[in-house]
């Protein structure tokens, strides 16, 4: 229900208008070449004829994506090909389309990889910020005020880790005594970002429902953890469905030790890795580069 956006690292999605009623995939670079090419399992296709169907058109799109997100990593990959697909297809539209209004194609697309329609990567992607989905239909995505001095440390063990076999270790039911206290975490949660009270925040970011389900997934988990709330991380814990650990942190100087802090904590155990610091973006997925007036890709 509650995702952020980063910035730092991205898709990159060009689309282009065809003549025929298809919707097909032009090229795929970057960091994962090997996507899938047909059209009913990539999630940026999938999304576009959503889209192309909902705007009654006669013709169809192609989509080229530049992949920089790693997949399986729990930083959203899967709905950044999506999202950058839509908000690229609307712009070679003629009609307004809302963010709101691309939110449900950009859904339909992240459903192949997740395998339902999940908004907790897909809003704050399409949205920017940080956003609390509170209802899907219809949608309500409610921005959340993040304090200007938070910067979210990322650090993604060279692992990957597919989201389905995520869920799958997660239990059908949680005890009520489970559900309220993370509740109350949730809710003071949202109060730390809207009085810009870190105290707070770092008292409320603490995961008991998921985390200690999916943990034993990522390899020094505790370890990793326990190094960045030593270096005083406000909170630590797997972004999406892992296996990338998320730590937010206080200004620049915090953010670097915590970072530095987690990869050789991870290193302790054998893991390479990689690392950002990204603030929480407000904006989230533009269209970088417009067509010519006599072109029909964007």
């Amino acid at each position: 229900m509650l995702g952020g956006a980063l910035s730092g690292l991205g898709d990159r999605v060009t689309v282009r208008r065809l003549e025929t009623p298809t919707v097909r995939v032009g090229s795929i670079t970057g960091r994962v070449p090997d996507l899938p090419t047909t059209p009913a399992d990539n999630t940026a296709t999938v999304a576009l004829q959503s889209l192309r169907d909902a705007a009654g058109m006669n013709g169809g799109f192609e989509v080229s994506i530049e992949k920089g997100i790693p997949l399986g990593s729990g930083l959203g990959g899967s709905a950044a090909s999506a999202v950058g697909a839509v908000v690229a297809g609307a712009e070679l539209l003629s009609a307004s389309w809302s963010q709101a209004d691309l939110l449900p194609h950009a859904l339909a697309g992240e459903a192949v990889a997740s395998g339902d329609l999940h908004p907790d990567n897909v809003a704050p992607c399409l949205f920017g910020g940080l956003v609390l989905t509170r209802e899907m239909d219809p949608p309500d995505v409610v921005p959340i005020p993040v304090p200007s001095d938070i910067r979210c440390v990322l650090v993604h063990p060279d692992r990957v880790l597919p989201t389905r076999e995520a869920r799958a270790c997660l239990p059908d039911t949680i005890p009520l005594s489970e559900s309220v206290r993370q509740t109350a975490h949730l809710g003071a949660f949202v109060a730390g970002c809207y009085r810009d009270d870190l105290a707070l925040i770092g008292r409320a970011l603490r995961d008991f429902i998921v985390e200690p389900h999916r943990a034993a997934l990522v390899p020094g988990f505790p370890d990793v953890q326990d190094a960045a709330r030593a270096h005083d991380a406000l909170g630590c814990s797997l972004s999406g469905a892992g296996p990338t650990l998320f730590a937010w942190c206080e200004g620049p100087d915090q953010s670097e030790r915590v970072r530095d802090a987690m990869v050789e904590a991870f290193a302790q155990h054998d893991v390479s890795t990689e690392a950002w610091i990204s603030p929480i973006p407000s904006e989230g997925a533009r269209v970088a580069a417009r067509p010519p007036a006599d072109s029909q890709a964007s």
